[in-house]
């Protein structure tokens, strides 16, 4: 079992979250095999901190996994704090395709999890399906977005994107792909930006 982010001192929640990037680095550079030692060393931190937050391998891929979902979920309600709604949606779908990613680097470590009995994608959908439908009802609210769009449908359709420019070299298409989406989401808004 993990150690509650929450429950943790504030050095070290530091030292918990550098654990989780560098491994999200090494087990997607890597695979997932890499040394724990490895990842301690890039984190900063001895191995006995490591294995203090996350006593198993498994524990630490699914707390990565987890911890970028988390990352990428919560700057949905940052991004509409900074932004006008459709701004933020759009600056959304450039988080998600890291986000992206960052799992498909991590794909052999995720699928080695799996393997032993963990479930790092439980929430997975609901998650992403509440920060879109956020960034969804703040756009339809301010009526640059349309307000008959289902999250999940937008979900998946980002899913495609991320799918299709995988590829290294591919990121521009992805921007360009993005673009098109937004401006699906806008045809049909009742505010300034709709088409008629």
């Amino acid at each position: 079992m993990t150690t509650k982010p929450s429950a943790l001192r504030a050095d070290a929640r530091r030292n918990r979250d550098r654990i989780l990037e560098a491994a999200v680095q090494a087990f997607s550079e890597r695979g997932p095999d890499v040394a724990i030692d490895t990842i301690a060393k890039a984190a900063g931190v001895g191995s006995a901190t490591l294995y203090r937050h996350f006593p198993t391998r498994e524990a630490l891929i699914e707390a990565a996994y987890r911890n970028e979902l988390a990352r990428v979920c919560d700057s949905a309600v940052k991004l509409l704090a900074d932004h006008e709604p459709d701004r933020a949606i759009r600056l959304w779908m450039d988080d998600f395709i890291d986000y992206l990613a960052a799992k498909q680097g991590m794909a052999d470590a995720l699928r080695a999890a799996v393997a032993s009995g963990a479930n790092p994608f439980a929430e997975t959908l609901d998650k992403l399906a509440t920060a879109i439908g956020t960034l969804l009802r703040a756009g339809a609210g301010a009526g640059l977005l349309r307000p008959d769009v289902d999250p999940f449908d937008v979900g998946f359709s980002l899913a495609g994107v991320g799918l299709i420019t995988s590829a290294p070299g591919q990121r521009e298409r992805a921007g360009r792909l993005l673009d098109l989406l937004l401006d699906g989401l806008r045809y049909g808004a009742g505010g300034p930006a709709s088409n008629s």
